[in-house]
């Protein structure tokens, strides 16, 4: 059995496949485009100025959620809902793809989705400090926990146990690109300023259940009281003032960028596409593990991060379409 993992930065909501003694994968072969993009269950975003970030303190100092800047951005369009199973399988039997994790062989897994004797085999392959995650020996996008499961009551469900690596071949493959940081965050306000949330600044407004997000005590009691335990179906809940289904709540989204806790302190006012280095890519939105008593980054404002190869049970991604001047060579980034 492996050695119980190092401390990782944020490991609460996602972490990092380094601090392991395996040695790392061949790089994956990445797919061509497989036909001419099309914007077929895609959003306009009309573009234009908005305020990004927040001056708020209810985040966290490290992760560099402010101060709140304006932003310009030319229109674009975007996934409604997060790449689901079945889309990724569509690109997986065409292309003969093999993920990070598959080509790893482990992936992240929360401990609530394993059966009893799973628990026992990987307790001592845990991330320290965040002991609720486990690297699970056969979990991948087809085998979200581990040999023996499988998805077929989740097509409709987003894709993950993906890395950042996956994410930009699958959108290339479609034609397609990863959304900057600053896309991202202008199409899950919806059009609104500066509210916490897609639909406002109150989590649960009226007692209702608007996102997938844990209910109960973490990390040892989900009541499911938002009808979920893990991953939910992409368009479970309503959409926001711009037709995105989830944006916030059941799994993190990469993005484009490289993530720095500083660049919002310098960031270009028109069309930003983050740091030009870094050793993290920006992941947004939070997930159905994400709880008020340890991490409150199921905002539109919140951010995280993670290595480009490193893939969870509660991480997936969206695509944007490429604007006319765009090739596919810029989305690698």
């Amino acid at each position: 059995m492996e050695p119980t993992h190092a401390p990782a930065t944020r490991s609460c909501c996602a972490p990092p496949r380094g601090n392991h003694d395996m040695p790392a994968a061949p790089a994956a072969k990445v797919p061509g485009r497989a036909q001419p993009a099309s914007t077929e269950g895609m959003r306009l975003i009309p573009g234009g100025e908005f305020l990004m970030g927040t001056d708020g303190d209810y985040g966290f100092p490290a992760d560099g959620e402010g101060p709140a800047h304006a932003v310009v951005l030319a229109p674009f369009h975007i996934d409604a809902t997060c790449v689901t199973n079945e889309q990724f399988n569509a690109f997986a039997n065409a292309t003969g793809y093999k993920t990070d994790s598959e080509r790893f062989g482990w992936s992240f897994v929360f401990h609530g989705q394993l059966s009893a004797a799973q628990r026992k085999k990987y307790a001592r392959a845990t991330v320290l400090g965040s002991a609720w995650w486990c690297r699970v020996e056969g979990a991948t996008w087809r085998h979200p926990e581990g040999p023996g499961s499988n998805i077929k009551q989740r097509w409709d469900h987003p894709v993950v146990h993906v890395s950042w690596n996956d994410a930009v071949a699958y959108a290339g493959w479609a034609g397609k690109r990863l959304p900057t940081e600053a896309e991202w965050e202008m199409a899950a306000r919806g059009g609104l300023v500066l509210k916490r949330f897609p639909w406002g600044d109150e989590l649960e407004p009226g007692g209702r259940h608007l996102m997938n997000v844990w209910q109960g005590t973490f990390p040892t009691r989900n009541t499911a009281a938002d009808g979920h335990q893990g991953t939910a179906p992409v368009r479970a809940y309503k959409p926001n003032g711009y037709g995105l289904y989830q944006v916030t709540g059941n799994v993190w989204e990469w993005c484009a960028d490289w993530f720095d806790p500083t660049f919002y302190r310098r960031s270009p006012r028109d069309n930003p596409t983050g740091p030009e280095t870094g050793d993290r890519r920006v992941m947004r939105g939070g997930s159905y593990l994400c709880h008020a008593s340890y991490c409150n980054r199921y905002r539109t404002d919140a951010r995280s991060s993670n290595t480009p190869d490193s893939a969870t049970s509660n991480t997936g991604f969206r695509c944007v379409g490429f604007r006319c001047c765009e090739n596919l060579g810029s989305s690698a980034g």
